[in-house]
């Protein structure tokens, strides 16, 4: 089991989910934090790689960084991500339970630095 691995969330992320992960045990960096509201993009995703944290997003722009990174072959530890417009549809639960199905494997981002979280089965 490859175990909790160190996070960084960008400003999309709830607090819901960030206190729930935090609950849980995982080591939370969150974006608010480290630069001032409106920063651009890029310096997150930067600055996740520098600290060889996770960055876990629902931002198409930062999945895009996180596209052009793996073109260009820059080192970045992973990214955990699923799309904004879908976040009405998880529930913090659904997303706390995916993280913890991620963290039980092996090596979850060796073969593929991107995983997109599954929505949760319609009714």
């Amino acid at each position: 089991m490859a175990g909790l691995f160190p996070l960084y969330t960008d400003a999309d992320v709830h607090g819901d989910l960030v206190t729930g992960l935090q609950r849980r045990g995982w080591d939370v960096l969150r974006a608010v934090d480290v630069f001032p509201e409106g920063t651009k993009d890029a310096p997150h995703f930067e600055r996740a790689a520098e600290l060889n944290r996770v960055l876990v997003t629902n931002d198409q722009p930062l999945r895009a960084i996180a596209h052009r990174w793996l073109r260009e072959r820059r080192a970045f530890r992973g990214v955990i991500t699923w799309r904004q417009l879908d976040y009405h549809r998880m529930s913090i639960g659904d997303i706390l339970r995916d993280f913890e199905k991620i963290a039980q494997r092996e090596d979850p981002f060796g073969n593929y630095p991107i995983i997109h979280l599954p929505l949760p089965a319609e009714p």
